[in-house]
């Protein structure tokens, strides 16, 4: 993974009590799924299963809302579910997680366009203001709590939240990102080292108001 500082943000958030099984899944016509076992259903529940803390726990950190986060992963699971049949065997995580980072995506701009979201642009989102092997992330960031970090996460612009999300939590392949963003590796490359450095600028002023670390000493 990227960065070291981030074995918070890969603890799954403290209040993941929901499971696939608690969740009122409907499909999109209207009829409960899950509810006859037959063979479909009882793998996709399994695989399921296991992926649903990173499902439920991307969906928290990119909404910053339980509800919103619930709606997005019943959203993501039921579509997963109706086109469980194409999926190709290879990475459920990923193409999970695709899935649920497209809804959001979709979600996101229909806001835009009614005008009750941010722009997701990358343009005016700063750029690295240093080599980011040059930063002590161990040092600086291990006495850090959860919460901190989660809230240093939440001011990173939202295209290079999801790209840091995929790569350095969910720790996919840049292949896969760009798959699950339809963006180039190129820039999901340069999502990702954006991304980092101003998380890592916001850990750092974080360290520094809570006197971990002196001002500048981060050299």
């Amino acid at each position: 993974m990227g960065l070291l500082a981030y074995r918070e943000l890969r603890r799954r958030p403290n209040d993941l009590k929901v499971g696939v099984r608690e969740l009122a899944l409907v499909d999109s016509a209207g009829k409960m799924l899950f509810r006859a076992r037959n063979p479909k259903r009882d793998r996709f529940e399994r695989m399921a299963e296991e992926v649903f803390p990173s499902l439920f726990g991307s969906a928290l950190r990119l909404t910053r809302d339980r509800e919103d986060a619930q709606d997005l992963t019943q959203e993501a699971i039921i579509r997963a579910y109706e086109a469980f049949d194409r999926f190709d065997g290879r990475n459920f995580k990923a193409w999970m997680l695709r899935i649920l980072t497209n809804l959001y995506i979709n979600r996101y701009r229909q806001r835009q366009r009614e005008g009750l979201g941010q722009s997701m642009d990358e343009e005016g989102a700063p750029e690295p203001a240093a080599d980011l092997s040059q930063v002590p992330d161990r040092m600086m960031f291990d006495h850090l709590m959860g919460g901190e970090v989660e809230a240093a996460l939440a001011k990173v612009p939202t295209d290079f939240r999801i790209a840091v999300l995929l790569s350095d939590v969910e720790e996919l392949s840049y292949e896969e990102i760009a798959e699950a963003t339809n963006v180039p590796i190129g820039t999901v490359r340069s999502r990702i080292a954006r991304g980092r450095a101003i998380l890592r600028r916001e850990l750092e002023r974080f360290a520094l108001e809570a006197g971990y670390i002196k001002q500048g000493s981060s050299e």
